[in-house]
């Protein structure tokens, strides 16, 4: 284990992160830049004074369990996660929780599609990646907080609008009952991931629909291959709906296409036109 790399590398990593990255407000009175101590030991689920002796190299031999929080708290990536456990003497174990870390061919695949709407979604159904048309046609990824972005929380808890869920698409129903049978599978490979207990927590108490989802056996889902969204600006857009499997992350790439010289498809190149305001696809932390 070494203590001082061990120390210099949560230091750096701790500074990167500012309070709006994990929904925590910033205060009045924040002298230094990202996260305070305490914050990142509240997110780890460990003691403040634990955190502060690992970054004054007073620390003992960290678990995998608190290593774990450590890398959920600071946001790592994959490698990010690995080398950590380099650093405190423990070699790195599978991902304790779904991965956020979108490979950067994806994202060079989803600015090479002008006119398809494409988002890249992970096993909790958060969308962690998209294209300016796809913000376009759904809404401003970039304005909403991880929490907000997840479209499993937003088919069953809202908000929902003129009694349309999620972006006033067709399928709405049958996108909640194949999302909260898939949700079961994801728990079931990340049983110990604090986010996804959270997440079906929140929905099991907020939502009888996805209660009686989750407590049913019927496992057989049929995807919506084809699917309308009313934009409030263009109107309805009709589009298929194509899923590729990335199954090395446990993501998904969802691309929305129009058929070839249908309105759907001029209201998409005005979409990609007019947008929402000029974006980079990116993975916000």
């Amino acid at each position: 284990m070494d203590k001082r790399q061990l120390a210099d590398f949560l230091r750096s990593r701790r500074e990167r992160i500012t309070p709006a990255d994990v929904g925590l407000p910033a205060g009045p009175r924040r002298r230094t830049p990202g996260l305070r101590r305490e914050e990142v030991a509240q997110l780890a689920y460990i003691s403040t004074e634990y955190y502060t002796r690992l970054e004054q190299t007073r620390g003992p031999h960290p678990s995998r369990e608190v290593l774990a929080g450590l890398a959920r708290a600071l946001r790592l990536s994959d490698a990010e996660r690995d080398h950590l456990h380099h650093l405190a003497g423990q070699p790195p174990g599978p991902p304790p929780g779904p991965s956020r870390e979108v490979r950067q061919s994806i994202l060079d695949l989803l600015r090479r599609l002008p006119l398809t709407a494409a988002i890249v979604t992970s096993a909790t159904y958060e969308v962690i990646a998209w294209n300016d048309l796809a913000a376009a046609l759904m809404e401003d990824f970039s304005a909403r907080s991880r929490r907000d972005r997840n479209l499993v929380r937003r088919v069953f808890l809202g908000p929902h609008l003129d009694g349309r869920r999620l972006y006033g698409v067709s399928d709405a129903d049958a996108f909640a009952r194949m999302s909260a049978l898939h949700l079961r599978a994801t728990a079931a490979r990340y049983p110990g991931d604090p986010e996804v207990s959270e997440l079906i927590h929140d929905l099991l108490t907020g939502s009888e629909d996805f209660a009686r989802l989750w407590g049913s056996n019927d496992i057989r889902t049929v995807p919506a291959l084809i699917k309308t969204f009313q934009h409030p600006q263009v109107g309805p857009v009709t589009v298929n709906c194509d899923v590729l499997d990335i199954t090395d992350r446990d993501q998904r790439v969802v691309i929305y296409t129009a058929a070839p010289g249908s309105p759907s498809e001029a209201a998409l190149h005005l979409l990609s036109v007019i947008g929402t305001q000029r974006m980079t696809t990116a993975v916000r932390p």
